[in-house]
């Protein structure tokens, strides 16, 4: 169960950072695949104001996953991020829906994964 940790951890770490960077850094990547007009206008939106404070929640969370490091606290913070990359994609975009399927997955599989340092969070005091 260990060694399946540190492989999901690493896996959604990189795609995290990978996603961040190229948005954080307007890095090109090719051509960009066809949008619907509802998915440009919601880009649009989110672009203004959202979209580099999400990337940069991205991109710690992505080092964090991939250094072994605050993994706990990352998996908490990224969570409704990849919620919301869930319902985008479910009501947008239904072709990116399997790896957002993925991504709530392996964040799913990582908090059950480290679940007994959430135990303090729920203790009745």
């Amino acid at each position: 169960m260990k060694i399946a940790a540190i492989i999901v951890r690493t896996l959604m770490g990189l795609m995290f950072l990978f996603a961040s960077i190229v948005v954080l850094f307007k890095i090109n990547m090719g051509p960009m695949p066809p949008m619907s007009n509802d998915m440009k206008t919601f880009n649009q939106a989110l672009g203004f104001y959202l979209l580099p404070i999400i990337k940069v929640i991205e991109l710690v969370c992505g080092l964090a996953f991939v250094s072994g490091r605050f993994v706990t606290l990352a998996t908490v913070v990224i969570f409704p991020i990849i919620i919301n990359i869930v319902l985008v994609h479910a009501y947008l975009a239904p072709q990116g829906l399997p790896m957002a399927i993925a991504l709530l997955l392996g964040d799913l599989f990582l908090a059950y994964y480290y679940r007994k340092n959430y135990l303090t969070l729920f203790a009745v005091k």
